[in-house]
């Protein structure tokens, strides 16, 4: 899959999430695919960014009720934590500082290269 793919694909998850576009079963599907350390990424980012955000309750709730619904998807999670390139992001940026669209190109690049 080339890059630009890699980033509209995973875009498309974090915006479900975020956006609402997507039910918790549909970001299920697409989430169970994805690689360990990107799930890892897309949850902390959402919950970094909305963490005292005004639409905290509509996004985070729709976080939580994919991890409520399928809950091996917690695990996937939890399984991404584990990769370098989680340290090499956090020593180098700021969920918060970055928008959706800068953060999964910064992310997929890094995962891709």
């Amino acid at each position: 899959m080339s890059f630009e793919h890699e980033k509209q694909s995973a875009l498309r998850i974090l915006e479900g999430i975020e956006l609402g576009t997507m039910s918790a079963d549909e970001s299920y599907g697409l989430l169970r695919d994805a690689e360990p350390v990107l799930v890892y990424f897309i949850f902390k980012w959402l919950r970094k960014r909305y963490r005292d955000h005004e639409a905290a309750a509509g996004v985070l709730g729709r976080l939580a009720d994919i991890c409520n619904t399928h809950r091996s998807i917690t695990r996937t999670a939890k399984e991404g934590e584990e990769d370098p390139v989680v340290g090499w992001f956090e020593g180098s940026y700021r969920y918060k500082d970055l928008t959706g669209s800068e953060f999964i190109d910064i992310v997929v690049e890094k995962l891709e290269s």
